[in-house]
């Protein structure tokens, strides 16, 4: 269990709130989605008063679909203006709120859950758990600390999200721990063959069509172990694919044997440049997005640049 006095404390607030909502970070992955919804389905089912939403835009990338709960969520324009008891999950920053930002800010309590140590605690409760796998693992924590029991819905979620911040089990996060807390989860007959294909496999063609151009594309620098490629907002609309669609794309990219740190720089239709960085260990990624406003762990980080493609990595090389 965890040592953080701050879990009591949100337990409480959370126990005693008369209003509850929760939202998660921008363009959300699947530790977001799924601690955010794996708490909303126990909250749901003991009765408390709560919402759930995330920023615009509102659209979920299509290998979550199968998360439970989806369909319950509010939209970013009826979420609550000053709720009572805000809680934000897999969010290092109030900016990566977007347009909920303001409603963070006008919360009475603002609790933070979440597992970055580049986490800027901006709430008033902060359990931040940096060593933990997933901030999925730190809803568990607090679901126990409440008291209340799991359900099969809010299992579903917080295994999808613990699956994808341990990258199913093979990030140096994965501990004996972990592995006790998929066995809880898995208890609840969540459909893990269905879900790891929903979550990794299952691509449109279009999507493996627009991959062969970014894999022939990308460049390998030798001397310094990098490996980067680039989707433009002209590959995404030639191909008819997404932006979120690509999220997976960094996984394929760092099977490269000669690479130490993988790059994945993804336009935006703003022309705003979405910067994935992932390392094997011996480089620090997360000093990397630190320093261009960004966040994350040590094996893997981010951030997003309004500089175009070539000047970010070039930043990228300077750093490494």
């Amino acid at each position: 269990m965890s040592e953080n006095p701050a879990l009591a404390e949100a337990a409480a607030t959370i126990a005693n709130a008369n209003e509850i909502a929760l939202a998660c970070h921008v363009n959300p992955d699947g530790d977001a989605l799924g601690s955010m919804l794996g708490l909303f389905h126990v909250l749901r089912a003991a009765g408390l008063p709560v919402v759930a939403s995330f920023p615009t835009p509102f659209v979920v990338a299509p290998h979550y679909r199968d998360l439970p709960g989806l369909d319950l969520l509010s939209k970013p324009e009826d979420f609550p203006v000053e709720p009572e008891v805000m809680v934000t999950f897999d969010c290092g920053s109030l900016a990566r709120l977007a347009d909920l930002g303001a409603s963070a800010t006008s919360a009475r309590t603002l609790i933070v859950i979440d597992h970055h140590v580049s986490n800027e605690c901006y709430g008033s409760i902060n359990v931040v758990e940096p060593d933990a796998a997933a901030s999925g693992w730190v809803v568990q924590l607090l679901i126990d600390e409440l008291g209340l029991p799991l359900t099969r819905d809010a299992a579903v979620c917080l295994y999808a999200a613990l699956v994808c911040d341990t990258g199913r089990f093979q990030y140096e996060t994965t501990t004996p721990a972990v592995f006790d807390l998929a066995r809880r989860l898995t208890e609840f007959d969540v459909p893990i063959a269905r879900l790891s294909r929903a979550l990794f496999e299952e691509h449109r063609f279009a999507y493996l069509k627009l991959l062969g151009e970014a894999l022939d594309q990308a460049e390998l620098v030798r001397e310094q172990r990098f490996v980067w490629t680039a989707v433009t907002q002209d590959m995404l609309a030639r191909h008819d694919v997404t932006i979120d669609e690509v999220e997976g794309l960094i996984d394929i990219v760092r099977r490269t044997s000669e690479a130490e740190v993988t790059c994945v720089l993804k336009e935006e239709l703003d022309g705003s440049v979405r910067v994935s960085l992932r390392s094997l260990g011996d480089v620090d990624v997360r000093r990397i997005a630190e320093a261009n406003g960004g966040g994350g762990h040590r094996f893997a980080a981010g951030f997003t640049s309004s500089l175009d493609i070539p000047t970010v990595v070039a930043r990228i090389q300077a750093a490494l």
